[in-house]
């Protein structure tokens, strides 16, 4: 499927800030499937914008605007081919991976509610099962609601509020995939949803051996199927947020994000 992405943030300061370091995820990936067909990135105001790799394979883009501003523009425009389902083939995991994808996180630290949880739909001897399950599970138990959570809430506040956004239904799968020992690692992105996306949406690798990855959406209680783009991979929503940054002054920062996902 071919989608286009158009992702524009803007960071407005009531009053002039002297400084402002952006660092932005929104590159689509390429791989196992996926392949990102242009890519472009915009600031303004208007400065060199530099590029690297993170830890994770994530292209990561950064900024520093060095002149004094009140508004500070991102727009990213994105094109995609993307797969009809997704399955990254892997053996095994390095030590690394199986450490970070395994421990507990900021977002998805261990407690009694996840433990309990997990345990109550785990499939014994049966990795796949078990994460599918567990994915089941979530998308019936708790409900999408906007506002009932925010960009900090964690996987266990979630879980026993038994509301939240993507971020949330994503942290609760994490982190009850790893109580089960699945590594698992969370991915950020776009779905196409016939034009009625908003922002940005967040899914669930699991590791089942002798298989690989395998792409699980908790919001919606699915696989990941072409209507999905991958952006980016990490331990949770801290490691793959799409736009981060500081900046140098006394105001008070507002941030409004557009995004428009269209196929074709």
């Amino acid at each position: 499927m071919r989608i286009r992405i158009e992702h524009t943030t803007t960071f407005n300061y009531d009053q002039p800030v002297s400084e402002a370091y952006t660092e932005m995820r929104l590159k689509p990936l390429d791989g196992n499937g996926q392949h990102c067909l242009a890519f472009t990135l915009k600031t303004e105001p208007r400065d060199e914008i530099l590029q690297y790799d993170d830890r994770f394979g994530n292209d990561v883009r950064h900024f520093d605007v060095i002149q004094p501003h009140q508004r500070l523009m991102v727009a990213a425009r994105s094109e995609v081919i993307t797969p009809g389902d997704f399955l990254e083939p892997v053996e095994r995991l390095s030590p690394l991976d199986e450490h970070d994808f395994l421990s507990e996180s900021v977002y998805t630290a261990n407690s009694a509610g996840i433990d309990h949880f997990a345990a109550g739909h785990a499939v014994a001897g049966d990795a796949r099962a078990t994460a599918f399950t567990l994915m089941e599970a979530i998308y019936t138990a708790v409900k999408y609601e906007k506002g009932a959570t925010d960009v900090s809430t964690t996987a266990e506040q979630a879980l026993a509020l038994g509301r939240g956004v993507c971020q949330d239904f994503a942290h609760i799968l994490l982190a009850a995939c790893r109580s089960q020992r699945i590594p698992a690692r969370y991915v950020s992105g776009y779905l196409y949803n016939n034009g009625h996306t908003e922002a940005t949406h967040a899914w669930v690798d699991a590791f089942i051996p002798g298989l690989g990855w395998l792409s699980l959406d908790s919001t919606h209680g699915r696989q990941q199927t072409e209507q999905y783009v991958r952006v980016a991979i990490g331990r949770d929503y801290a490691d793959v947020s799409p736009t981060r940054g500081v900046f140098v002054g006394n105001a008070k920062e507002s941030m409004d994000v557009q995004v428009k996902v269209e196929a074709g």
